[in-house]
């Protein structure tokens, strides 16, 4: 405990404690017993995330296993044109994935830069399983995949070639925040057994420089599960969440007192104060708590949430800043 209080010094987490004293949003409304199960996943598609993954833990299954399969649900989809096949290509017309799994006990494993390969985040969880590494990108990560089973896949579809051709007239690179490129599905999870488990996807976002990667794949910017604490994970531009560490930030928060949703909203104004020209900038976070208390805030209007439980299974729309 004594070098955990030490590396939170180091990382300048104590000034939380501050904020954390006056606060409103204490952990001392929310429940501290242990709920039945649950799943939480980002933006609208984390519905049809949520009912194939939740199936696995309504029938016994772990909670990792569970977020694996609800973001494969959204990977294999083409219609949906920010995760898997059917992903927005780079600049260059390449569609290129990036992807993460993290379970509550620390053990987690990530690929970015991944081409070819359908379903990043079953690659994740091989590196985790079958290897003493975290990270694999590129064609490391594809040829670790291909000796693994998988098989090269053209995850150009037509739809999203017609839009790059169109978007090659102009080829104009302004980030968007509009629904159409929140470019990320992640999803946390609470299964019967008081495991906690995160998984995040994405083919990031559309026309990107060749090479770039985003938060996504990158254990404590789009991910971060700690089960003596809760899970975070986080949407939209990917560079203002790895500047702030923002998931690993939002636990933290958690960790020092502050309820699902507070600490949401702590981590959303701190970027905020870090990028004072917003106005093409949204970033939105997902909390899960161990007791199974849930969160979510983000900066723009417009970011929601799916939550499913034995009893419930609806879209919620998040609080934000502006």
């Amino acid at each position: 405990m004594s070098s955990r209080r030490k590396f939170v010094k180091k990382l300048g987490l104590t000034s939380l404690l501050p904020f954390i004293s006056k606060s409103k949003g204490l952990s001392l409304g929310h429940s501290c017993i242990p709920k039945d199960p649950i799943m939480i996943s980002t933006w609208n598609h984390g519905l049809t995330a949520n009912k194939a993954g939740f199936q696995i833990i309504i029938n016994g299954g772990s909670a990792i296993d569970a977020v694996e399969k609800a973001v494969v649900e959204i990977e294999n989809d083409p219609e949906n044109k920010t995760v898997g096949i059917g992903g927005y290509p780079d600049r260059d017309g390449n569609v290129t994935l990036d992807a993460c799994i993290m379970k509550g006990d620390g053990s987690c494993g990530s690929v970015a830069f991944l081409q070819n390969i359908q379903n990043p985040i079953s690659v994740a969880k091989l590196v985790m399983e079958e290897t003493p590494h975290i990270m694999l990108v590129g064609e490391g990560a594809k040829k670790f995949a291909m000796e693994h089973g998988f098989k090269e896949v053209n995850l150009l579809t037509e739809s999203t070639k017609k839009d790059y051709e169109n978007w090659l007239k102009d080829t104009d690179y302004v980030p968007m925040i509009n629904i159409e490129n929140h470019d990320t599905v992640s999803t946390l999870a609470l299964d019967n057994h008081g495991n906690l488990a995160g998984a995040c996807t994405t083919s990031g976002a559309a026309w990107k420089m060749h090479g770039r990667v985003g938060d996504s794949p990158i254990i404590g910017a789009g991910l971060f599960v700690d089960e003596e604490v809760g899970a975070a994970a986080a949407t939209g531009w990917g560079e203002a969440v790895i500047s702030t560490s923002g998931s690993a930030m939002v636990v933290e928060a958690m960790r020092n007192g502050m309820t699902p949703s507070k600490a949401c909203e702590y981590i959303s104004k701190r970027i905020m104060k870090k990028y004072p020209n917003v106005d093409w900038l949204q970033v939105g976070f997902i909390a899960l708590d161990k007791y199974g208390n849930t969160g979510a805030f983000s900066l723009k209007k417009g970011f929601n949430y799916a939550v499913t439980t034995k009893d419930k299974h609806e879209l919620i729309d998040a609080n934000y800043l502006m």
